[in-house]
């Protein structure tokens, strides 16, 4: 990707709150059930903490009891997958790919047609309402 963000860890760490931080650049989680948007129901899309690239739009959105935002797809090929074996267990981690951020990860258990379950960290976006759009 040409218009690839890259900044330094001190960069990011003046950016960013020290959660968001945590979550988005040292692939950290936050608490289920304590972030901002896992709870939101208004329409519009979420977007990269850290580039503000729109990743995942509300109408995707659905309640999983998970404790996090919960998405069936991504609402843009900026959204990228990679292995991670951490925890002594086998997921998917999903990043932007414009700025290498750590969104979260997605599950084979959501709901149809796609059985995804794309569970993303609050302190990974914004969300901007679709009037503001």
């Amino acid at each position: 990707m040409s218009d690839k963000v890259v900044k330094s860890d001190e960069e990011w760490k003046s950016l960013l709150s020290s959660e968001s931080y945590y979550v988005a650049r040292q692939e950290g989680t936050e608490r289920a059930f304590t972030g901002k948007y896992w709870d939101n129901h208004a329409n519009g899309s979420y977007h990269c903490i850290c580039c503000g690239s729109p990743l995942f739009h509300s109408r995707d959105k659905f309640e999983s009891g998970s404790g996090w935002p919960s998405f069936t797809k991504p609402n843009s090929e900026l959204v990228g997958e990679k292995e991670d074996l951490s925890l002594m267990m086998q997921r998917t981690e999903v990043h932007c790919e414009k700025c290498d951020a750590h969104l979260g990860h997605v599950f084979p258990d959501g709901p149809l047609p796609s059985g995804l379950r794309y569970c993303i960290n609050s302190a990974s976006l914004n969300f901007q309402p679709d009037e503001e759009m």
